[in-house]
Order: C-alpha cells, then sequence, then structure tokens
C-alpha cells in the first residue's frame, strides 16, 4: 500500500478516529480532513461523486436492486467520457488511448512495445498538461472578476466567524446572529485556511477557509474600546 505524505479525505468518523491519526502518525502523513462546504479543496472529487450518483439513478430506476451489477457500466462511461478541460478522457490520459466497448476493437489499440506505450502516454499527458493549464487560465480569469484579495491573518488575530452551515440552536435563525465570536487564530495552515481556537462546548471543526471569516476591527472613541463587525 502506498500512502501520500499528505493524506485529503472526507471528514467521517472512520477518518477522525483515534486509529486513523495514530496510523498516519506512524507513517509520516500529514490527514487534512474536509467537508462538502470546502470546495476549494476537493471540489472536483465532490462533484465527480455527484456525476456517477446521477448516472447510477438513472441506470437503475426500474431495478433499484441492481446497482451493483450496473455500476461497472456506469463507471465505464464516465472513464471513456471527454472532459471539457482535458479535452479527453480520463482513461485515454493514464493509458493514452481510448478503451474499446467490443471485442473487433481490440486489435485497432493493442500495443505489443513497452517502449511505444511509455512513448504514447508520455505524449498523451503532455497534451493532457497544456490543456488543463488552459483550462485553469481561463477559469481562474472568470472566477477572479469578482473576486478581491483576503486579508492576511497572523497567530492571535481576533476573528469572527460565519454563522452559515454551523449547528447553532437559536430561537429564530432568521433573526440570529450572522456572526460569531470573535476567535482567536490559532494556526494559519496557507493563506486561504486557517484553524480557530474554539471553547471546548463547540463541537465544531476549527479550520475554516478564509471566506468564512472576517477580521475584528478595532475602535477607540471617547477613551471607550469599541469592536464593529465590518
Amino acid at each position: 500500500m502506498r500512502v501520500s505524505r499528505k493524506d485529503r479525505g472526507p471528514r467521517g468518523p472512520q477518518f477522525t478516529s483515534t486509529f486513523w491519526k495514530e496510523f498516519c502518525r506512524l507513517l509520516g502523513a500529514t490527514v487534512r480532513l474536509t467537508n462538502g462546504f470546502h470546495h476549494q479543496a476537493n471540489g472536483q472529487s465532490e462533484r465527480a461523486n455527484q456525476e456517477l450518483e446521477k448516472a447510477l439513478r438513472c441506470v437503475v430506476s426500474q431495478d433499484p436492486l441492481s446497482w451493483a451489477s450496473r455500476l461497472v457500466w456506469v463507471e465505464y462511461a464516465h472513464n471513456t467520457l471527454t472532459c471539457s478541460s482535458r479535452g479527453m478522457s480520463p482513461f485515454q490520459c493514464v493509458y493514452g488511448y481510448q478503451p474499446p466497448l467490443f471485442p473487433s476493437q481490440e486489435g485497432e489499440v493493442s500495443c505489443l512495445s513497452a517502449l511505444a506505450n511509455t512513448r504514447r502516454c508520455r505524449r498523451t499527458w503532455a497534451r493532457v498538461r497544456v490543456a488543463l493549464w488552459r483550462a485553469v487560465a481561463s477559469y481562474s480569469a472568470w472566477a477572479n472578476c469578482r473576486r478581491t484579495l483576503a486579508p492576511e491573518y497572523c497567530v492571535g488575530q481576533r476573528v469572527w466567524l460565519s454563522a452559515k452551515d454551523l449547528p447553532v440552536w437559536v430561537e429564530s435563525c432568521k433573526l440570529a446572529a450572522r456572526f460569531l465570536g470573535p476567535f482567536l487564530v490559532e494556526h494559519v495552515i496557507s493563506p486561504t485556511v486557517v484553524r480557530l481556537r474554539f471553547p471546548a462546548i463547540m463541537r465544531v471543526h476549527p479550520t475554516f477557509h478564509v471566506s468564512r471569516i472576517k477580521p475584528v476591527r478595532l475602535f477607540l472613541l471617547f477613551n471607550t474600546l469599541f469592536i464593529f463587525l465590518l
């Protein structure tokens, strides 16, 4: 088994258990847990799971109990579907050719020379890399049109936390506070991700994207210190 130095996975009970933490520590791996609200971390995986679930639901609509036998065809359809960003299917990105659907097509893609197969894969990977960088540049240009640079946070800084998607029990959700806190920044994981210091009563994962927090503004008026949320 091969484990990456930085394992990125969902935040389920099997991944947050003591055994899994100790297992990763002994392997020298750093676990980076994510959830459905942090699309910046593993949005492609979340989107792929949604597409597979949607396709499987359509295939087994008449007989839901046959999903296990139909899953292989959904997997084949997904691996052979041409992606707009890469310009080719996932199977072609890995092996350099499209998988055959019928036995009569096997002769067109079979290659007995390992050297020729390796060269073909390298040419395919080079094309995919250029296509992906082109797609990333195009998506970033459109996405950054209305975005502003996030403020730089430091350890010990006080911030407000957005109450959206947090398990906060209030009598009126419409009139509840939109931000909670202030909380202290315990660790700056990256320019876009920080870890906050929560009290023991809050059973929430302390890592958040910078879009969910706002810095605390302090103002001194008539020798009185005021805290504002801007």
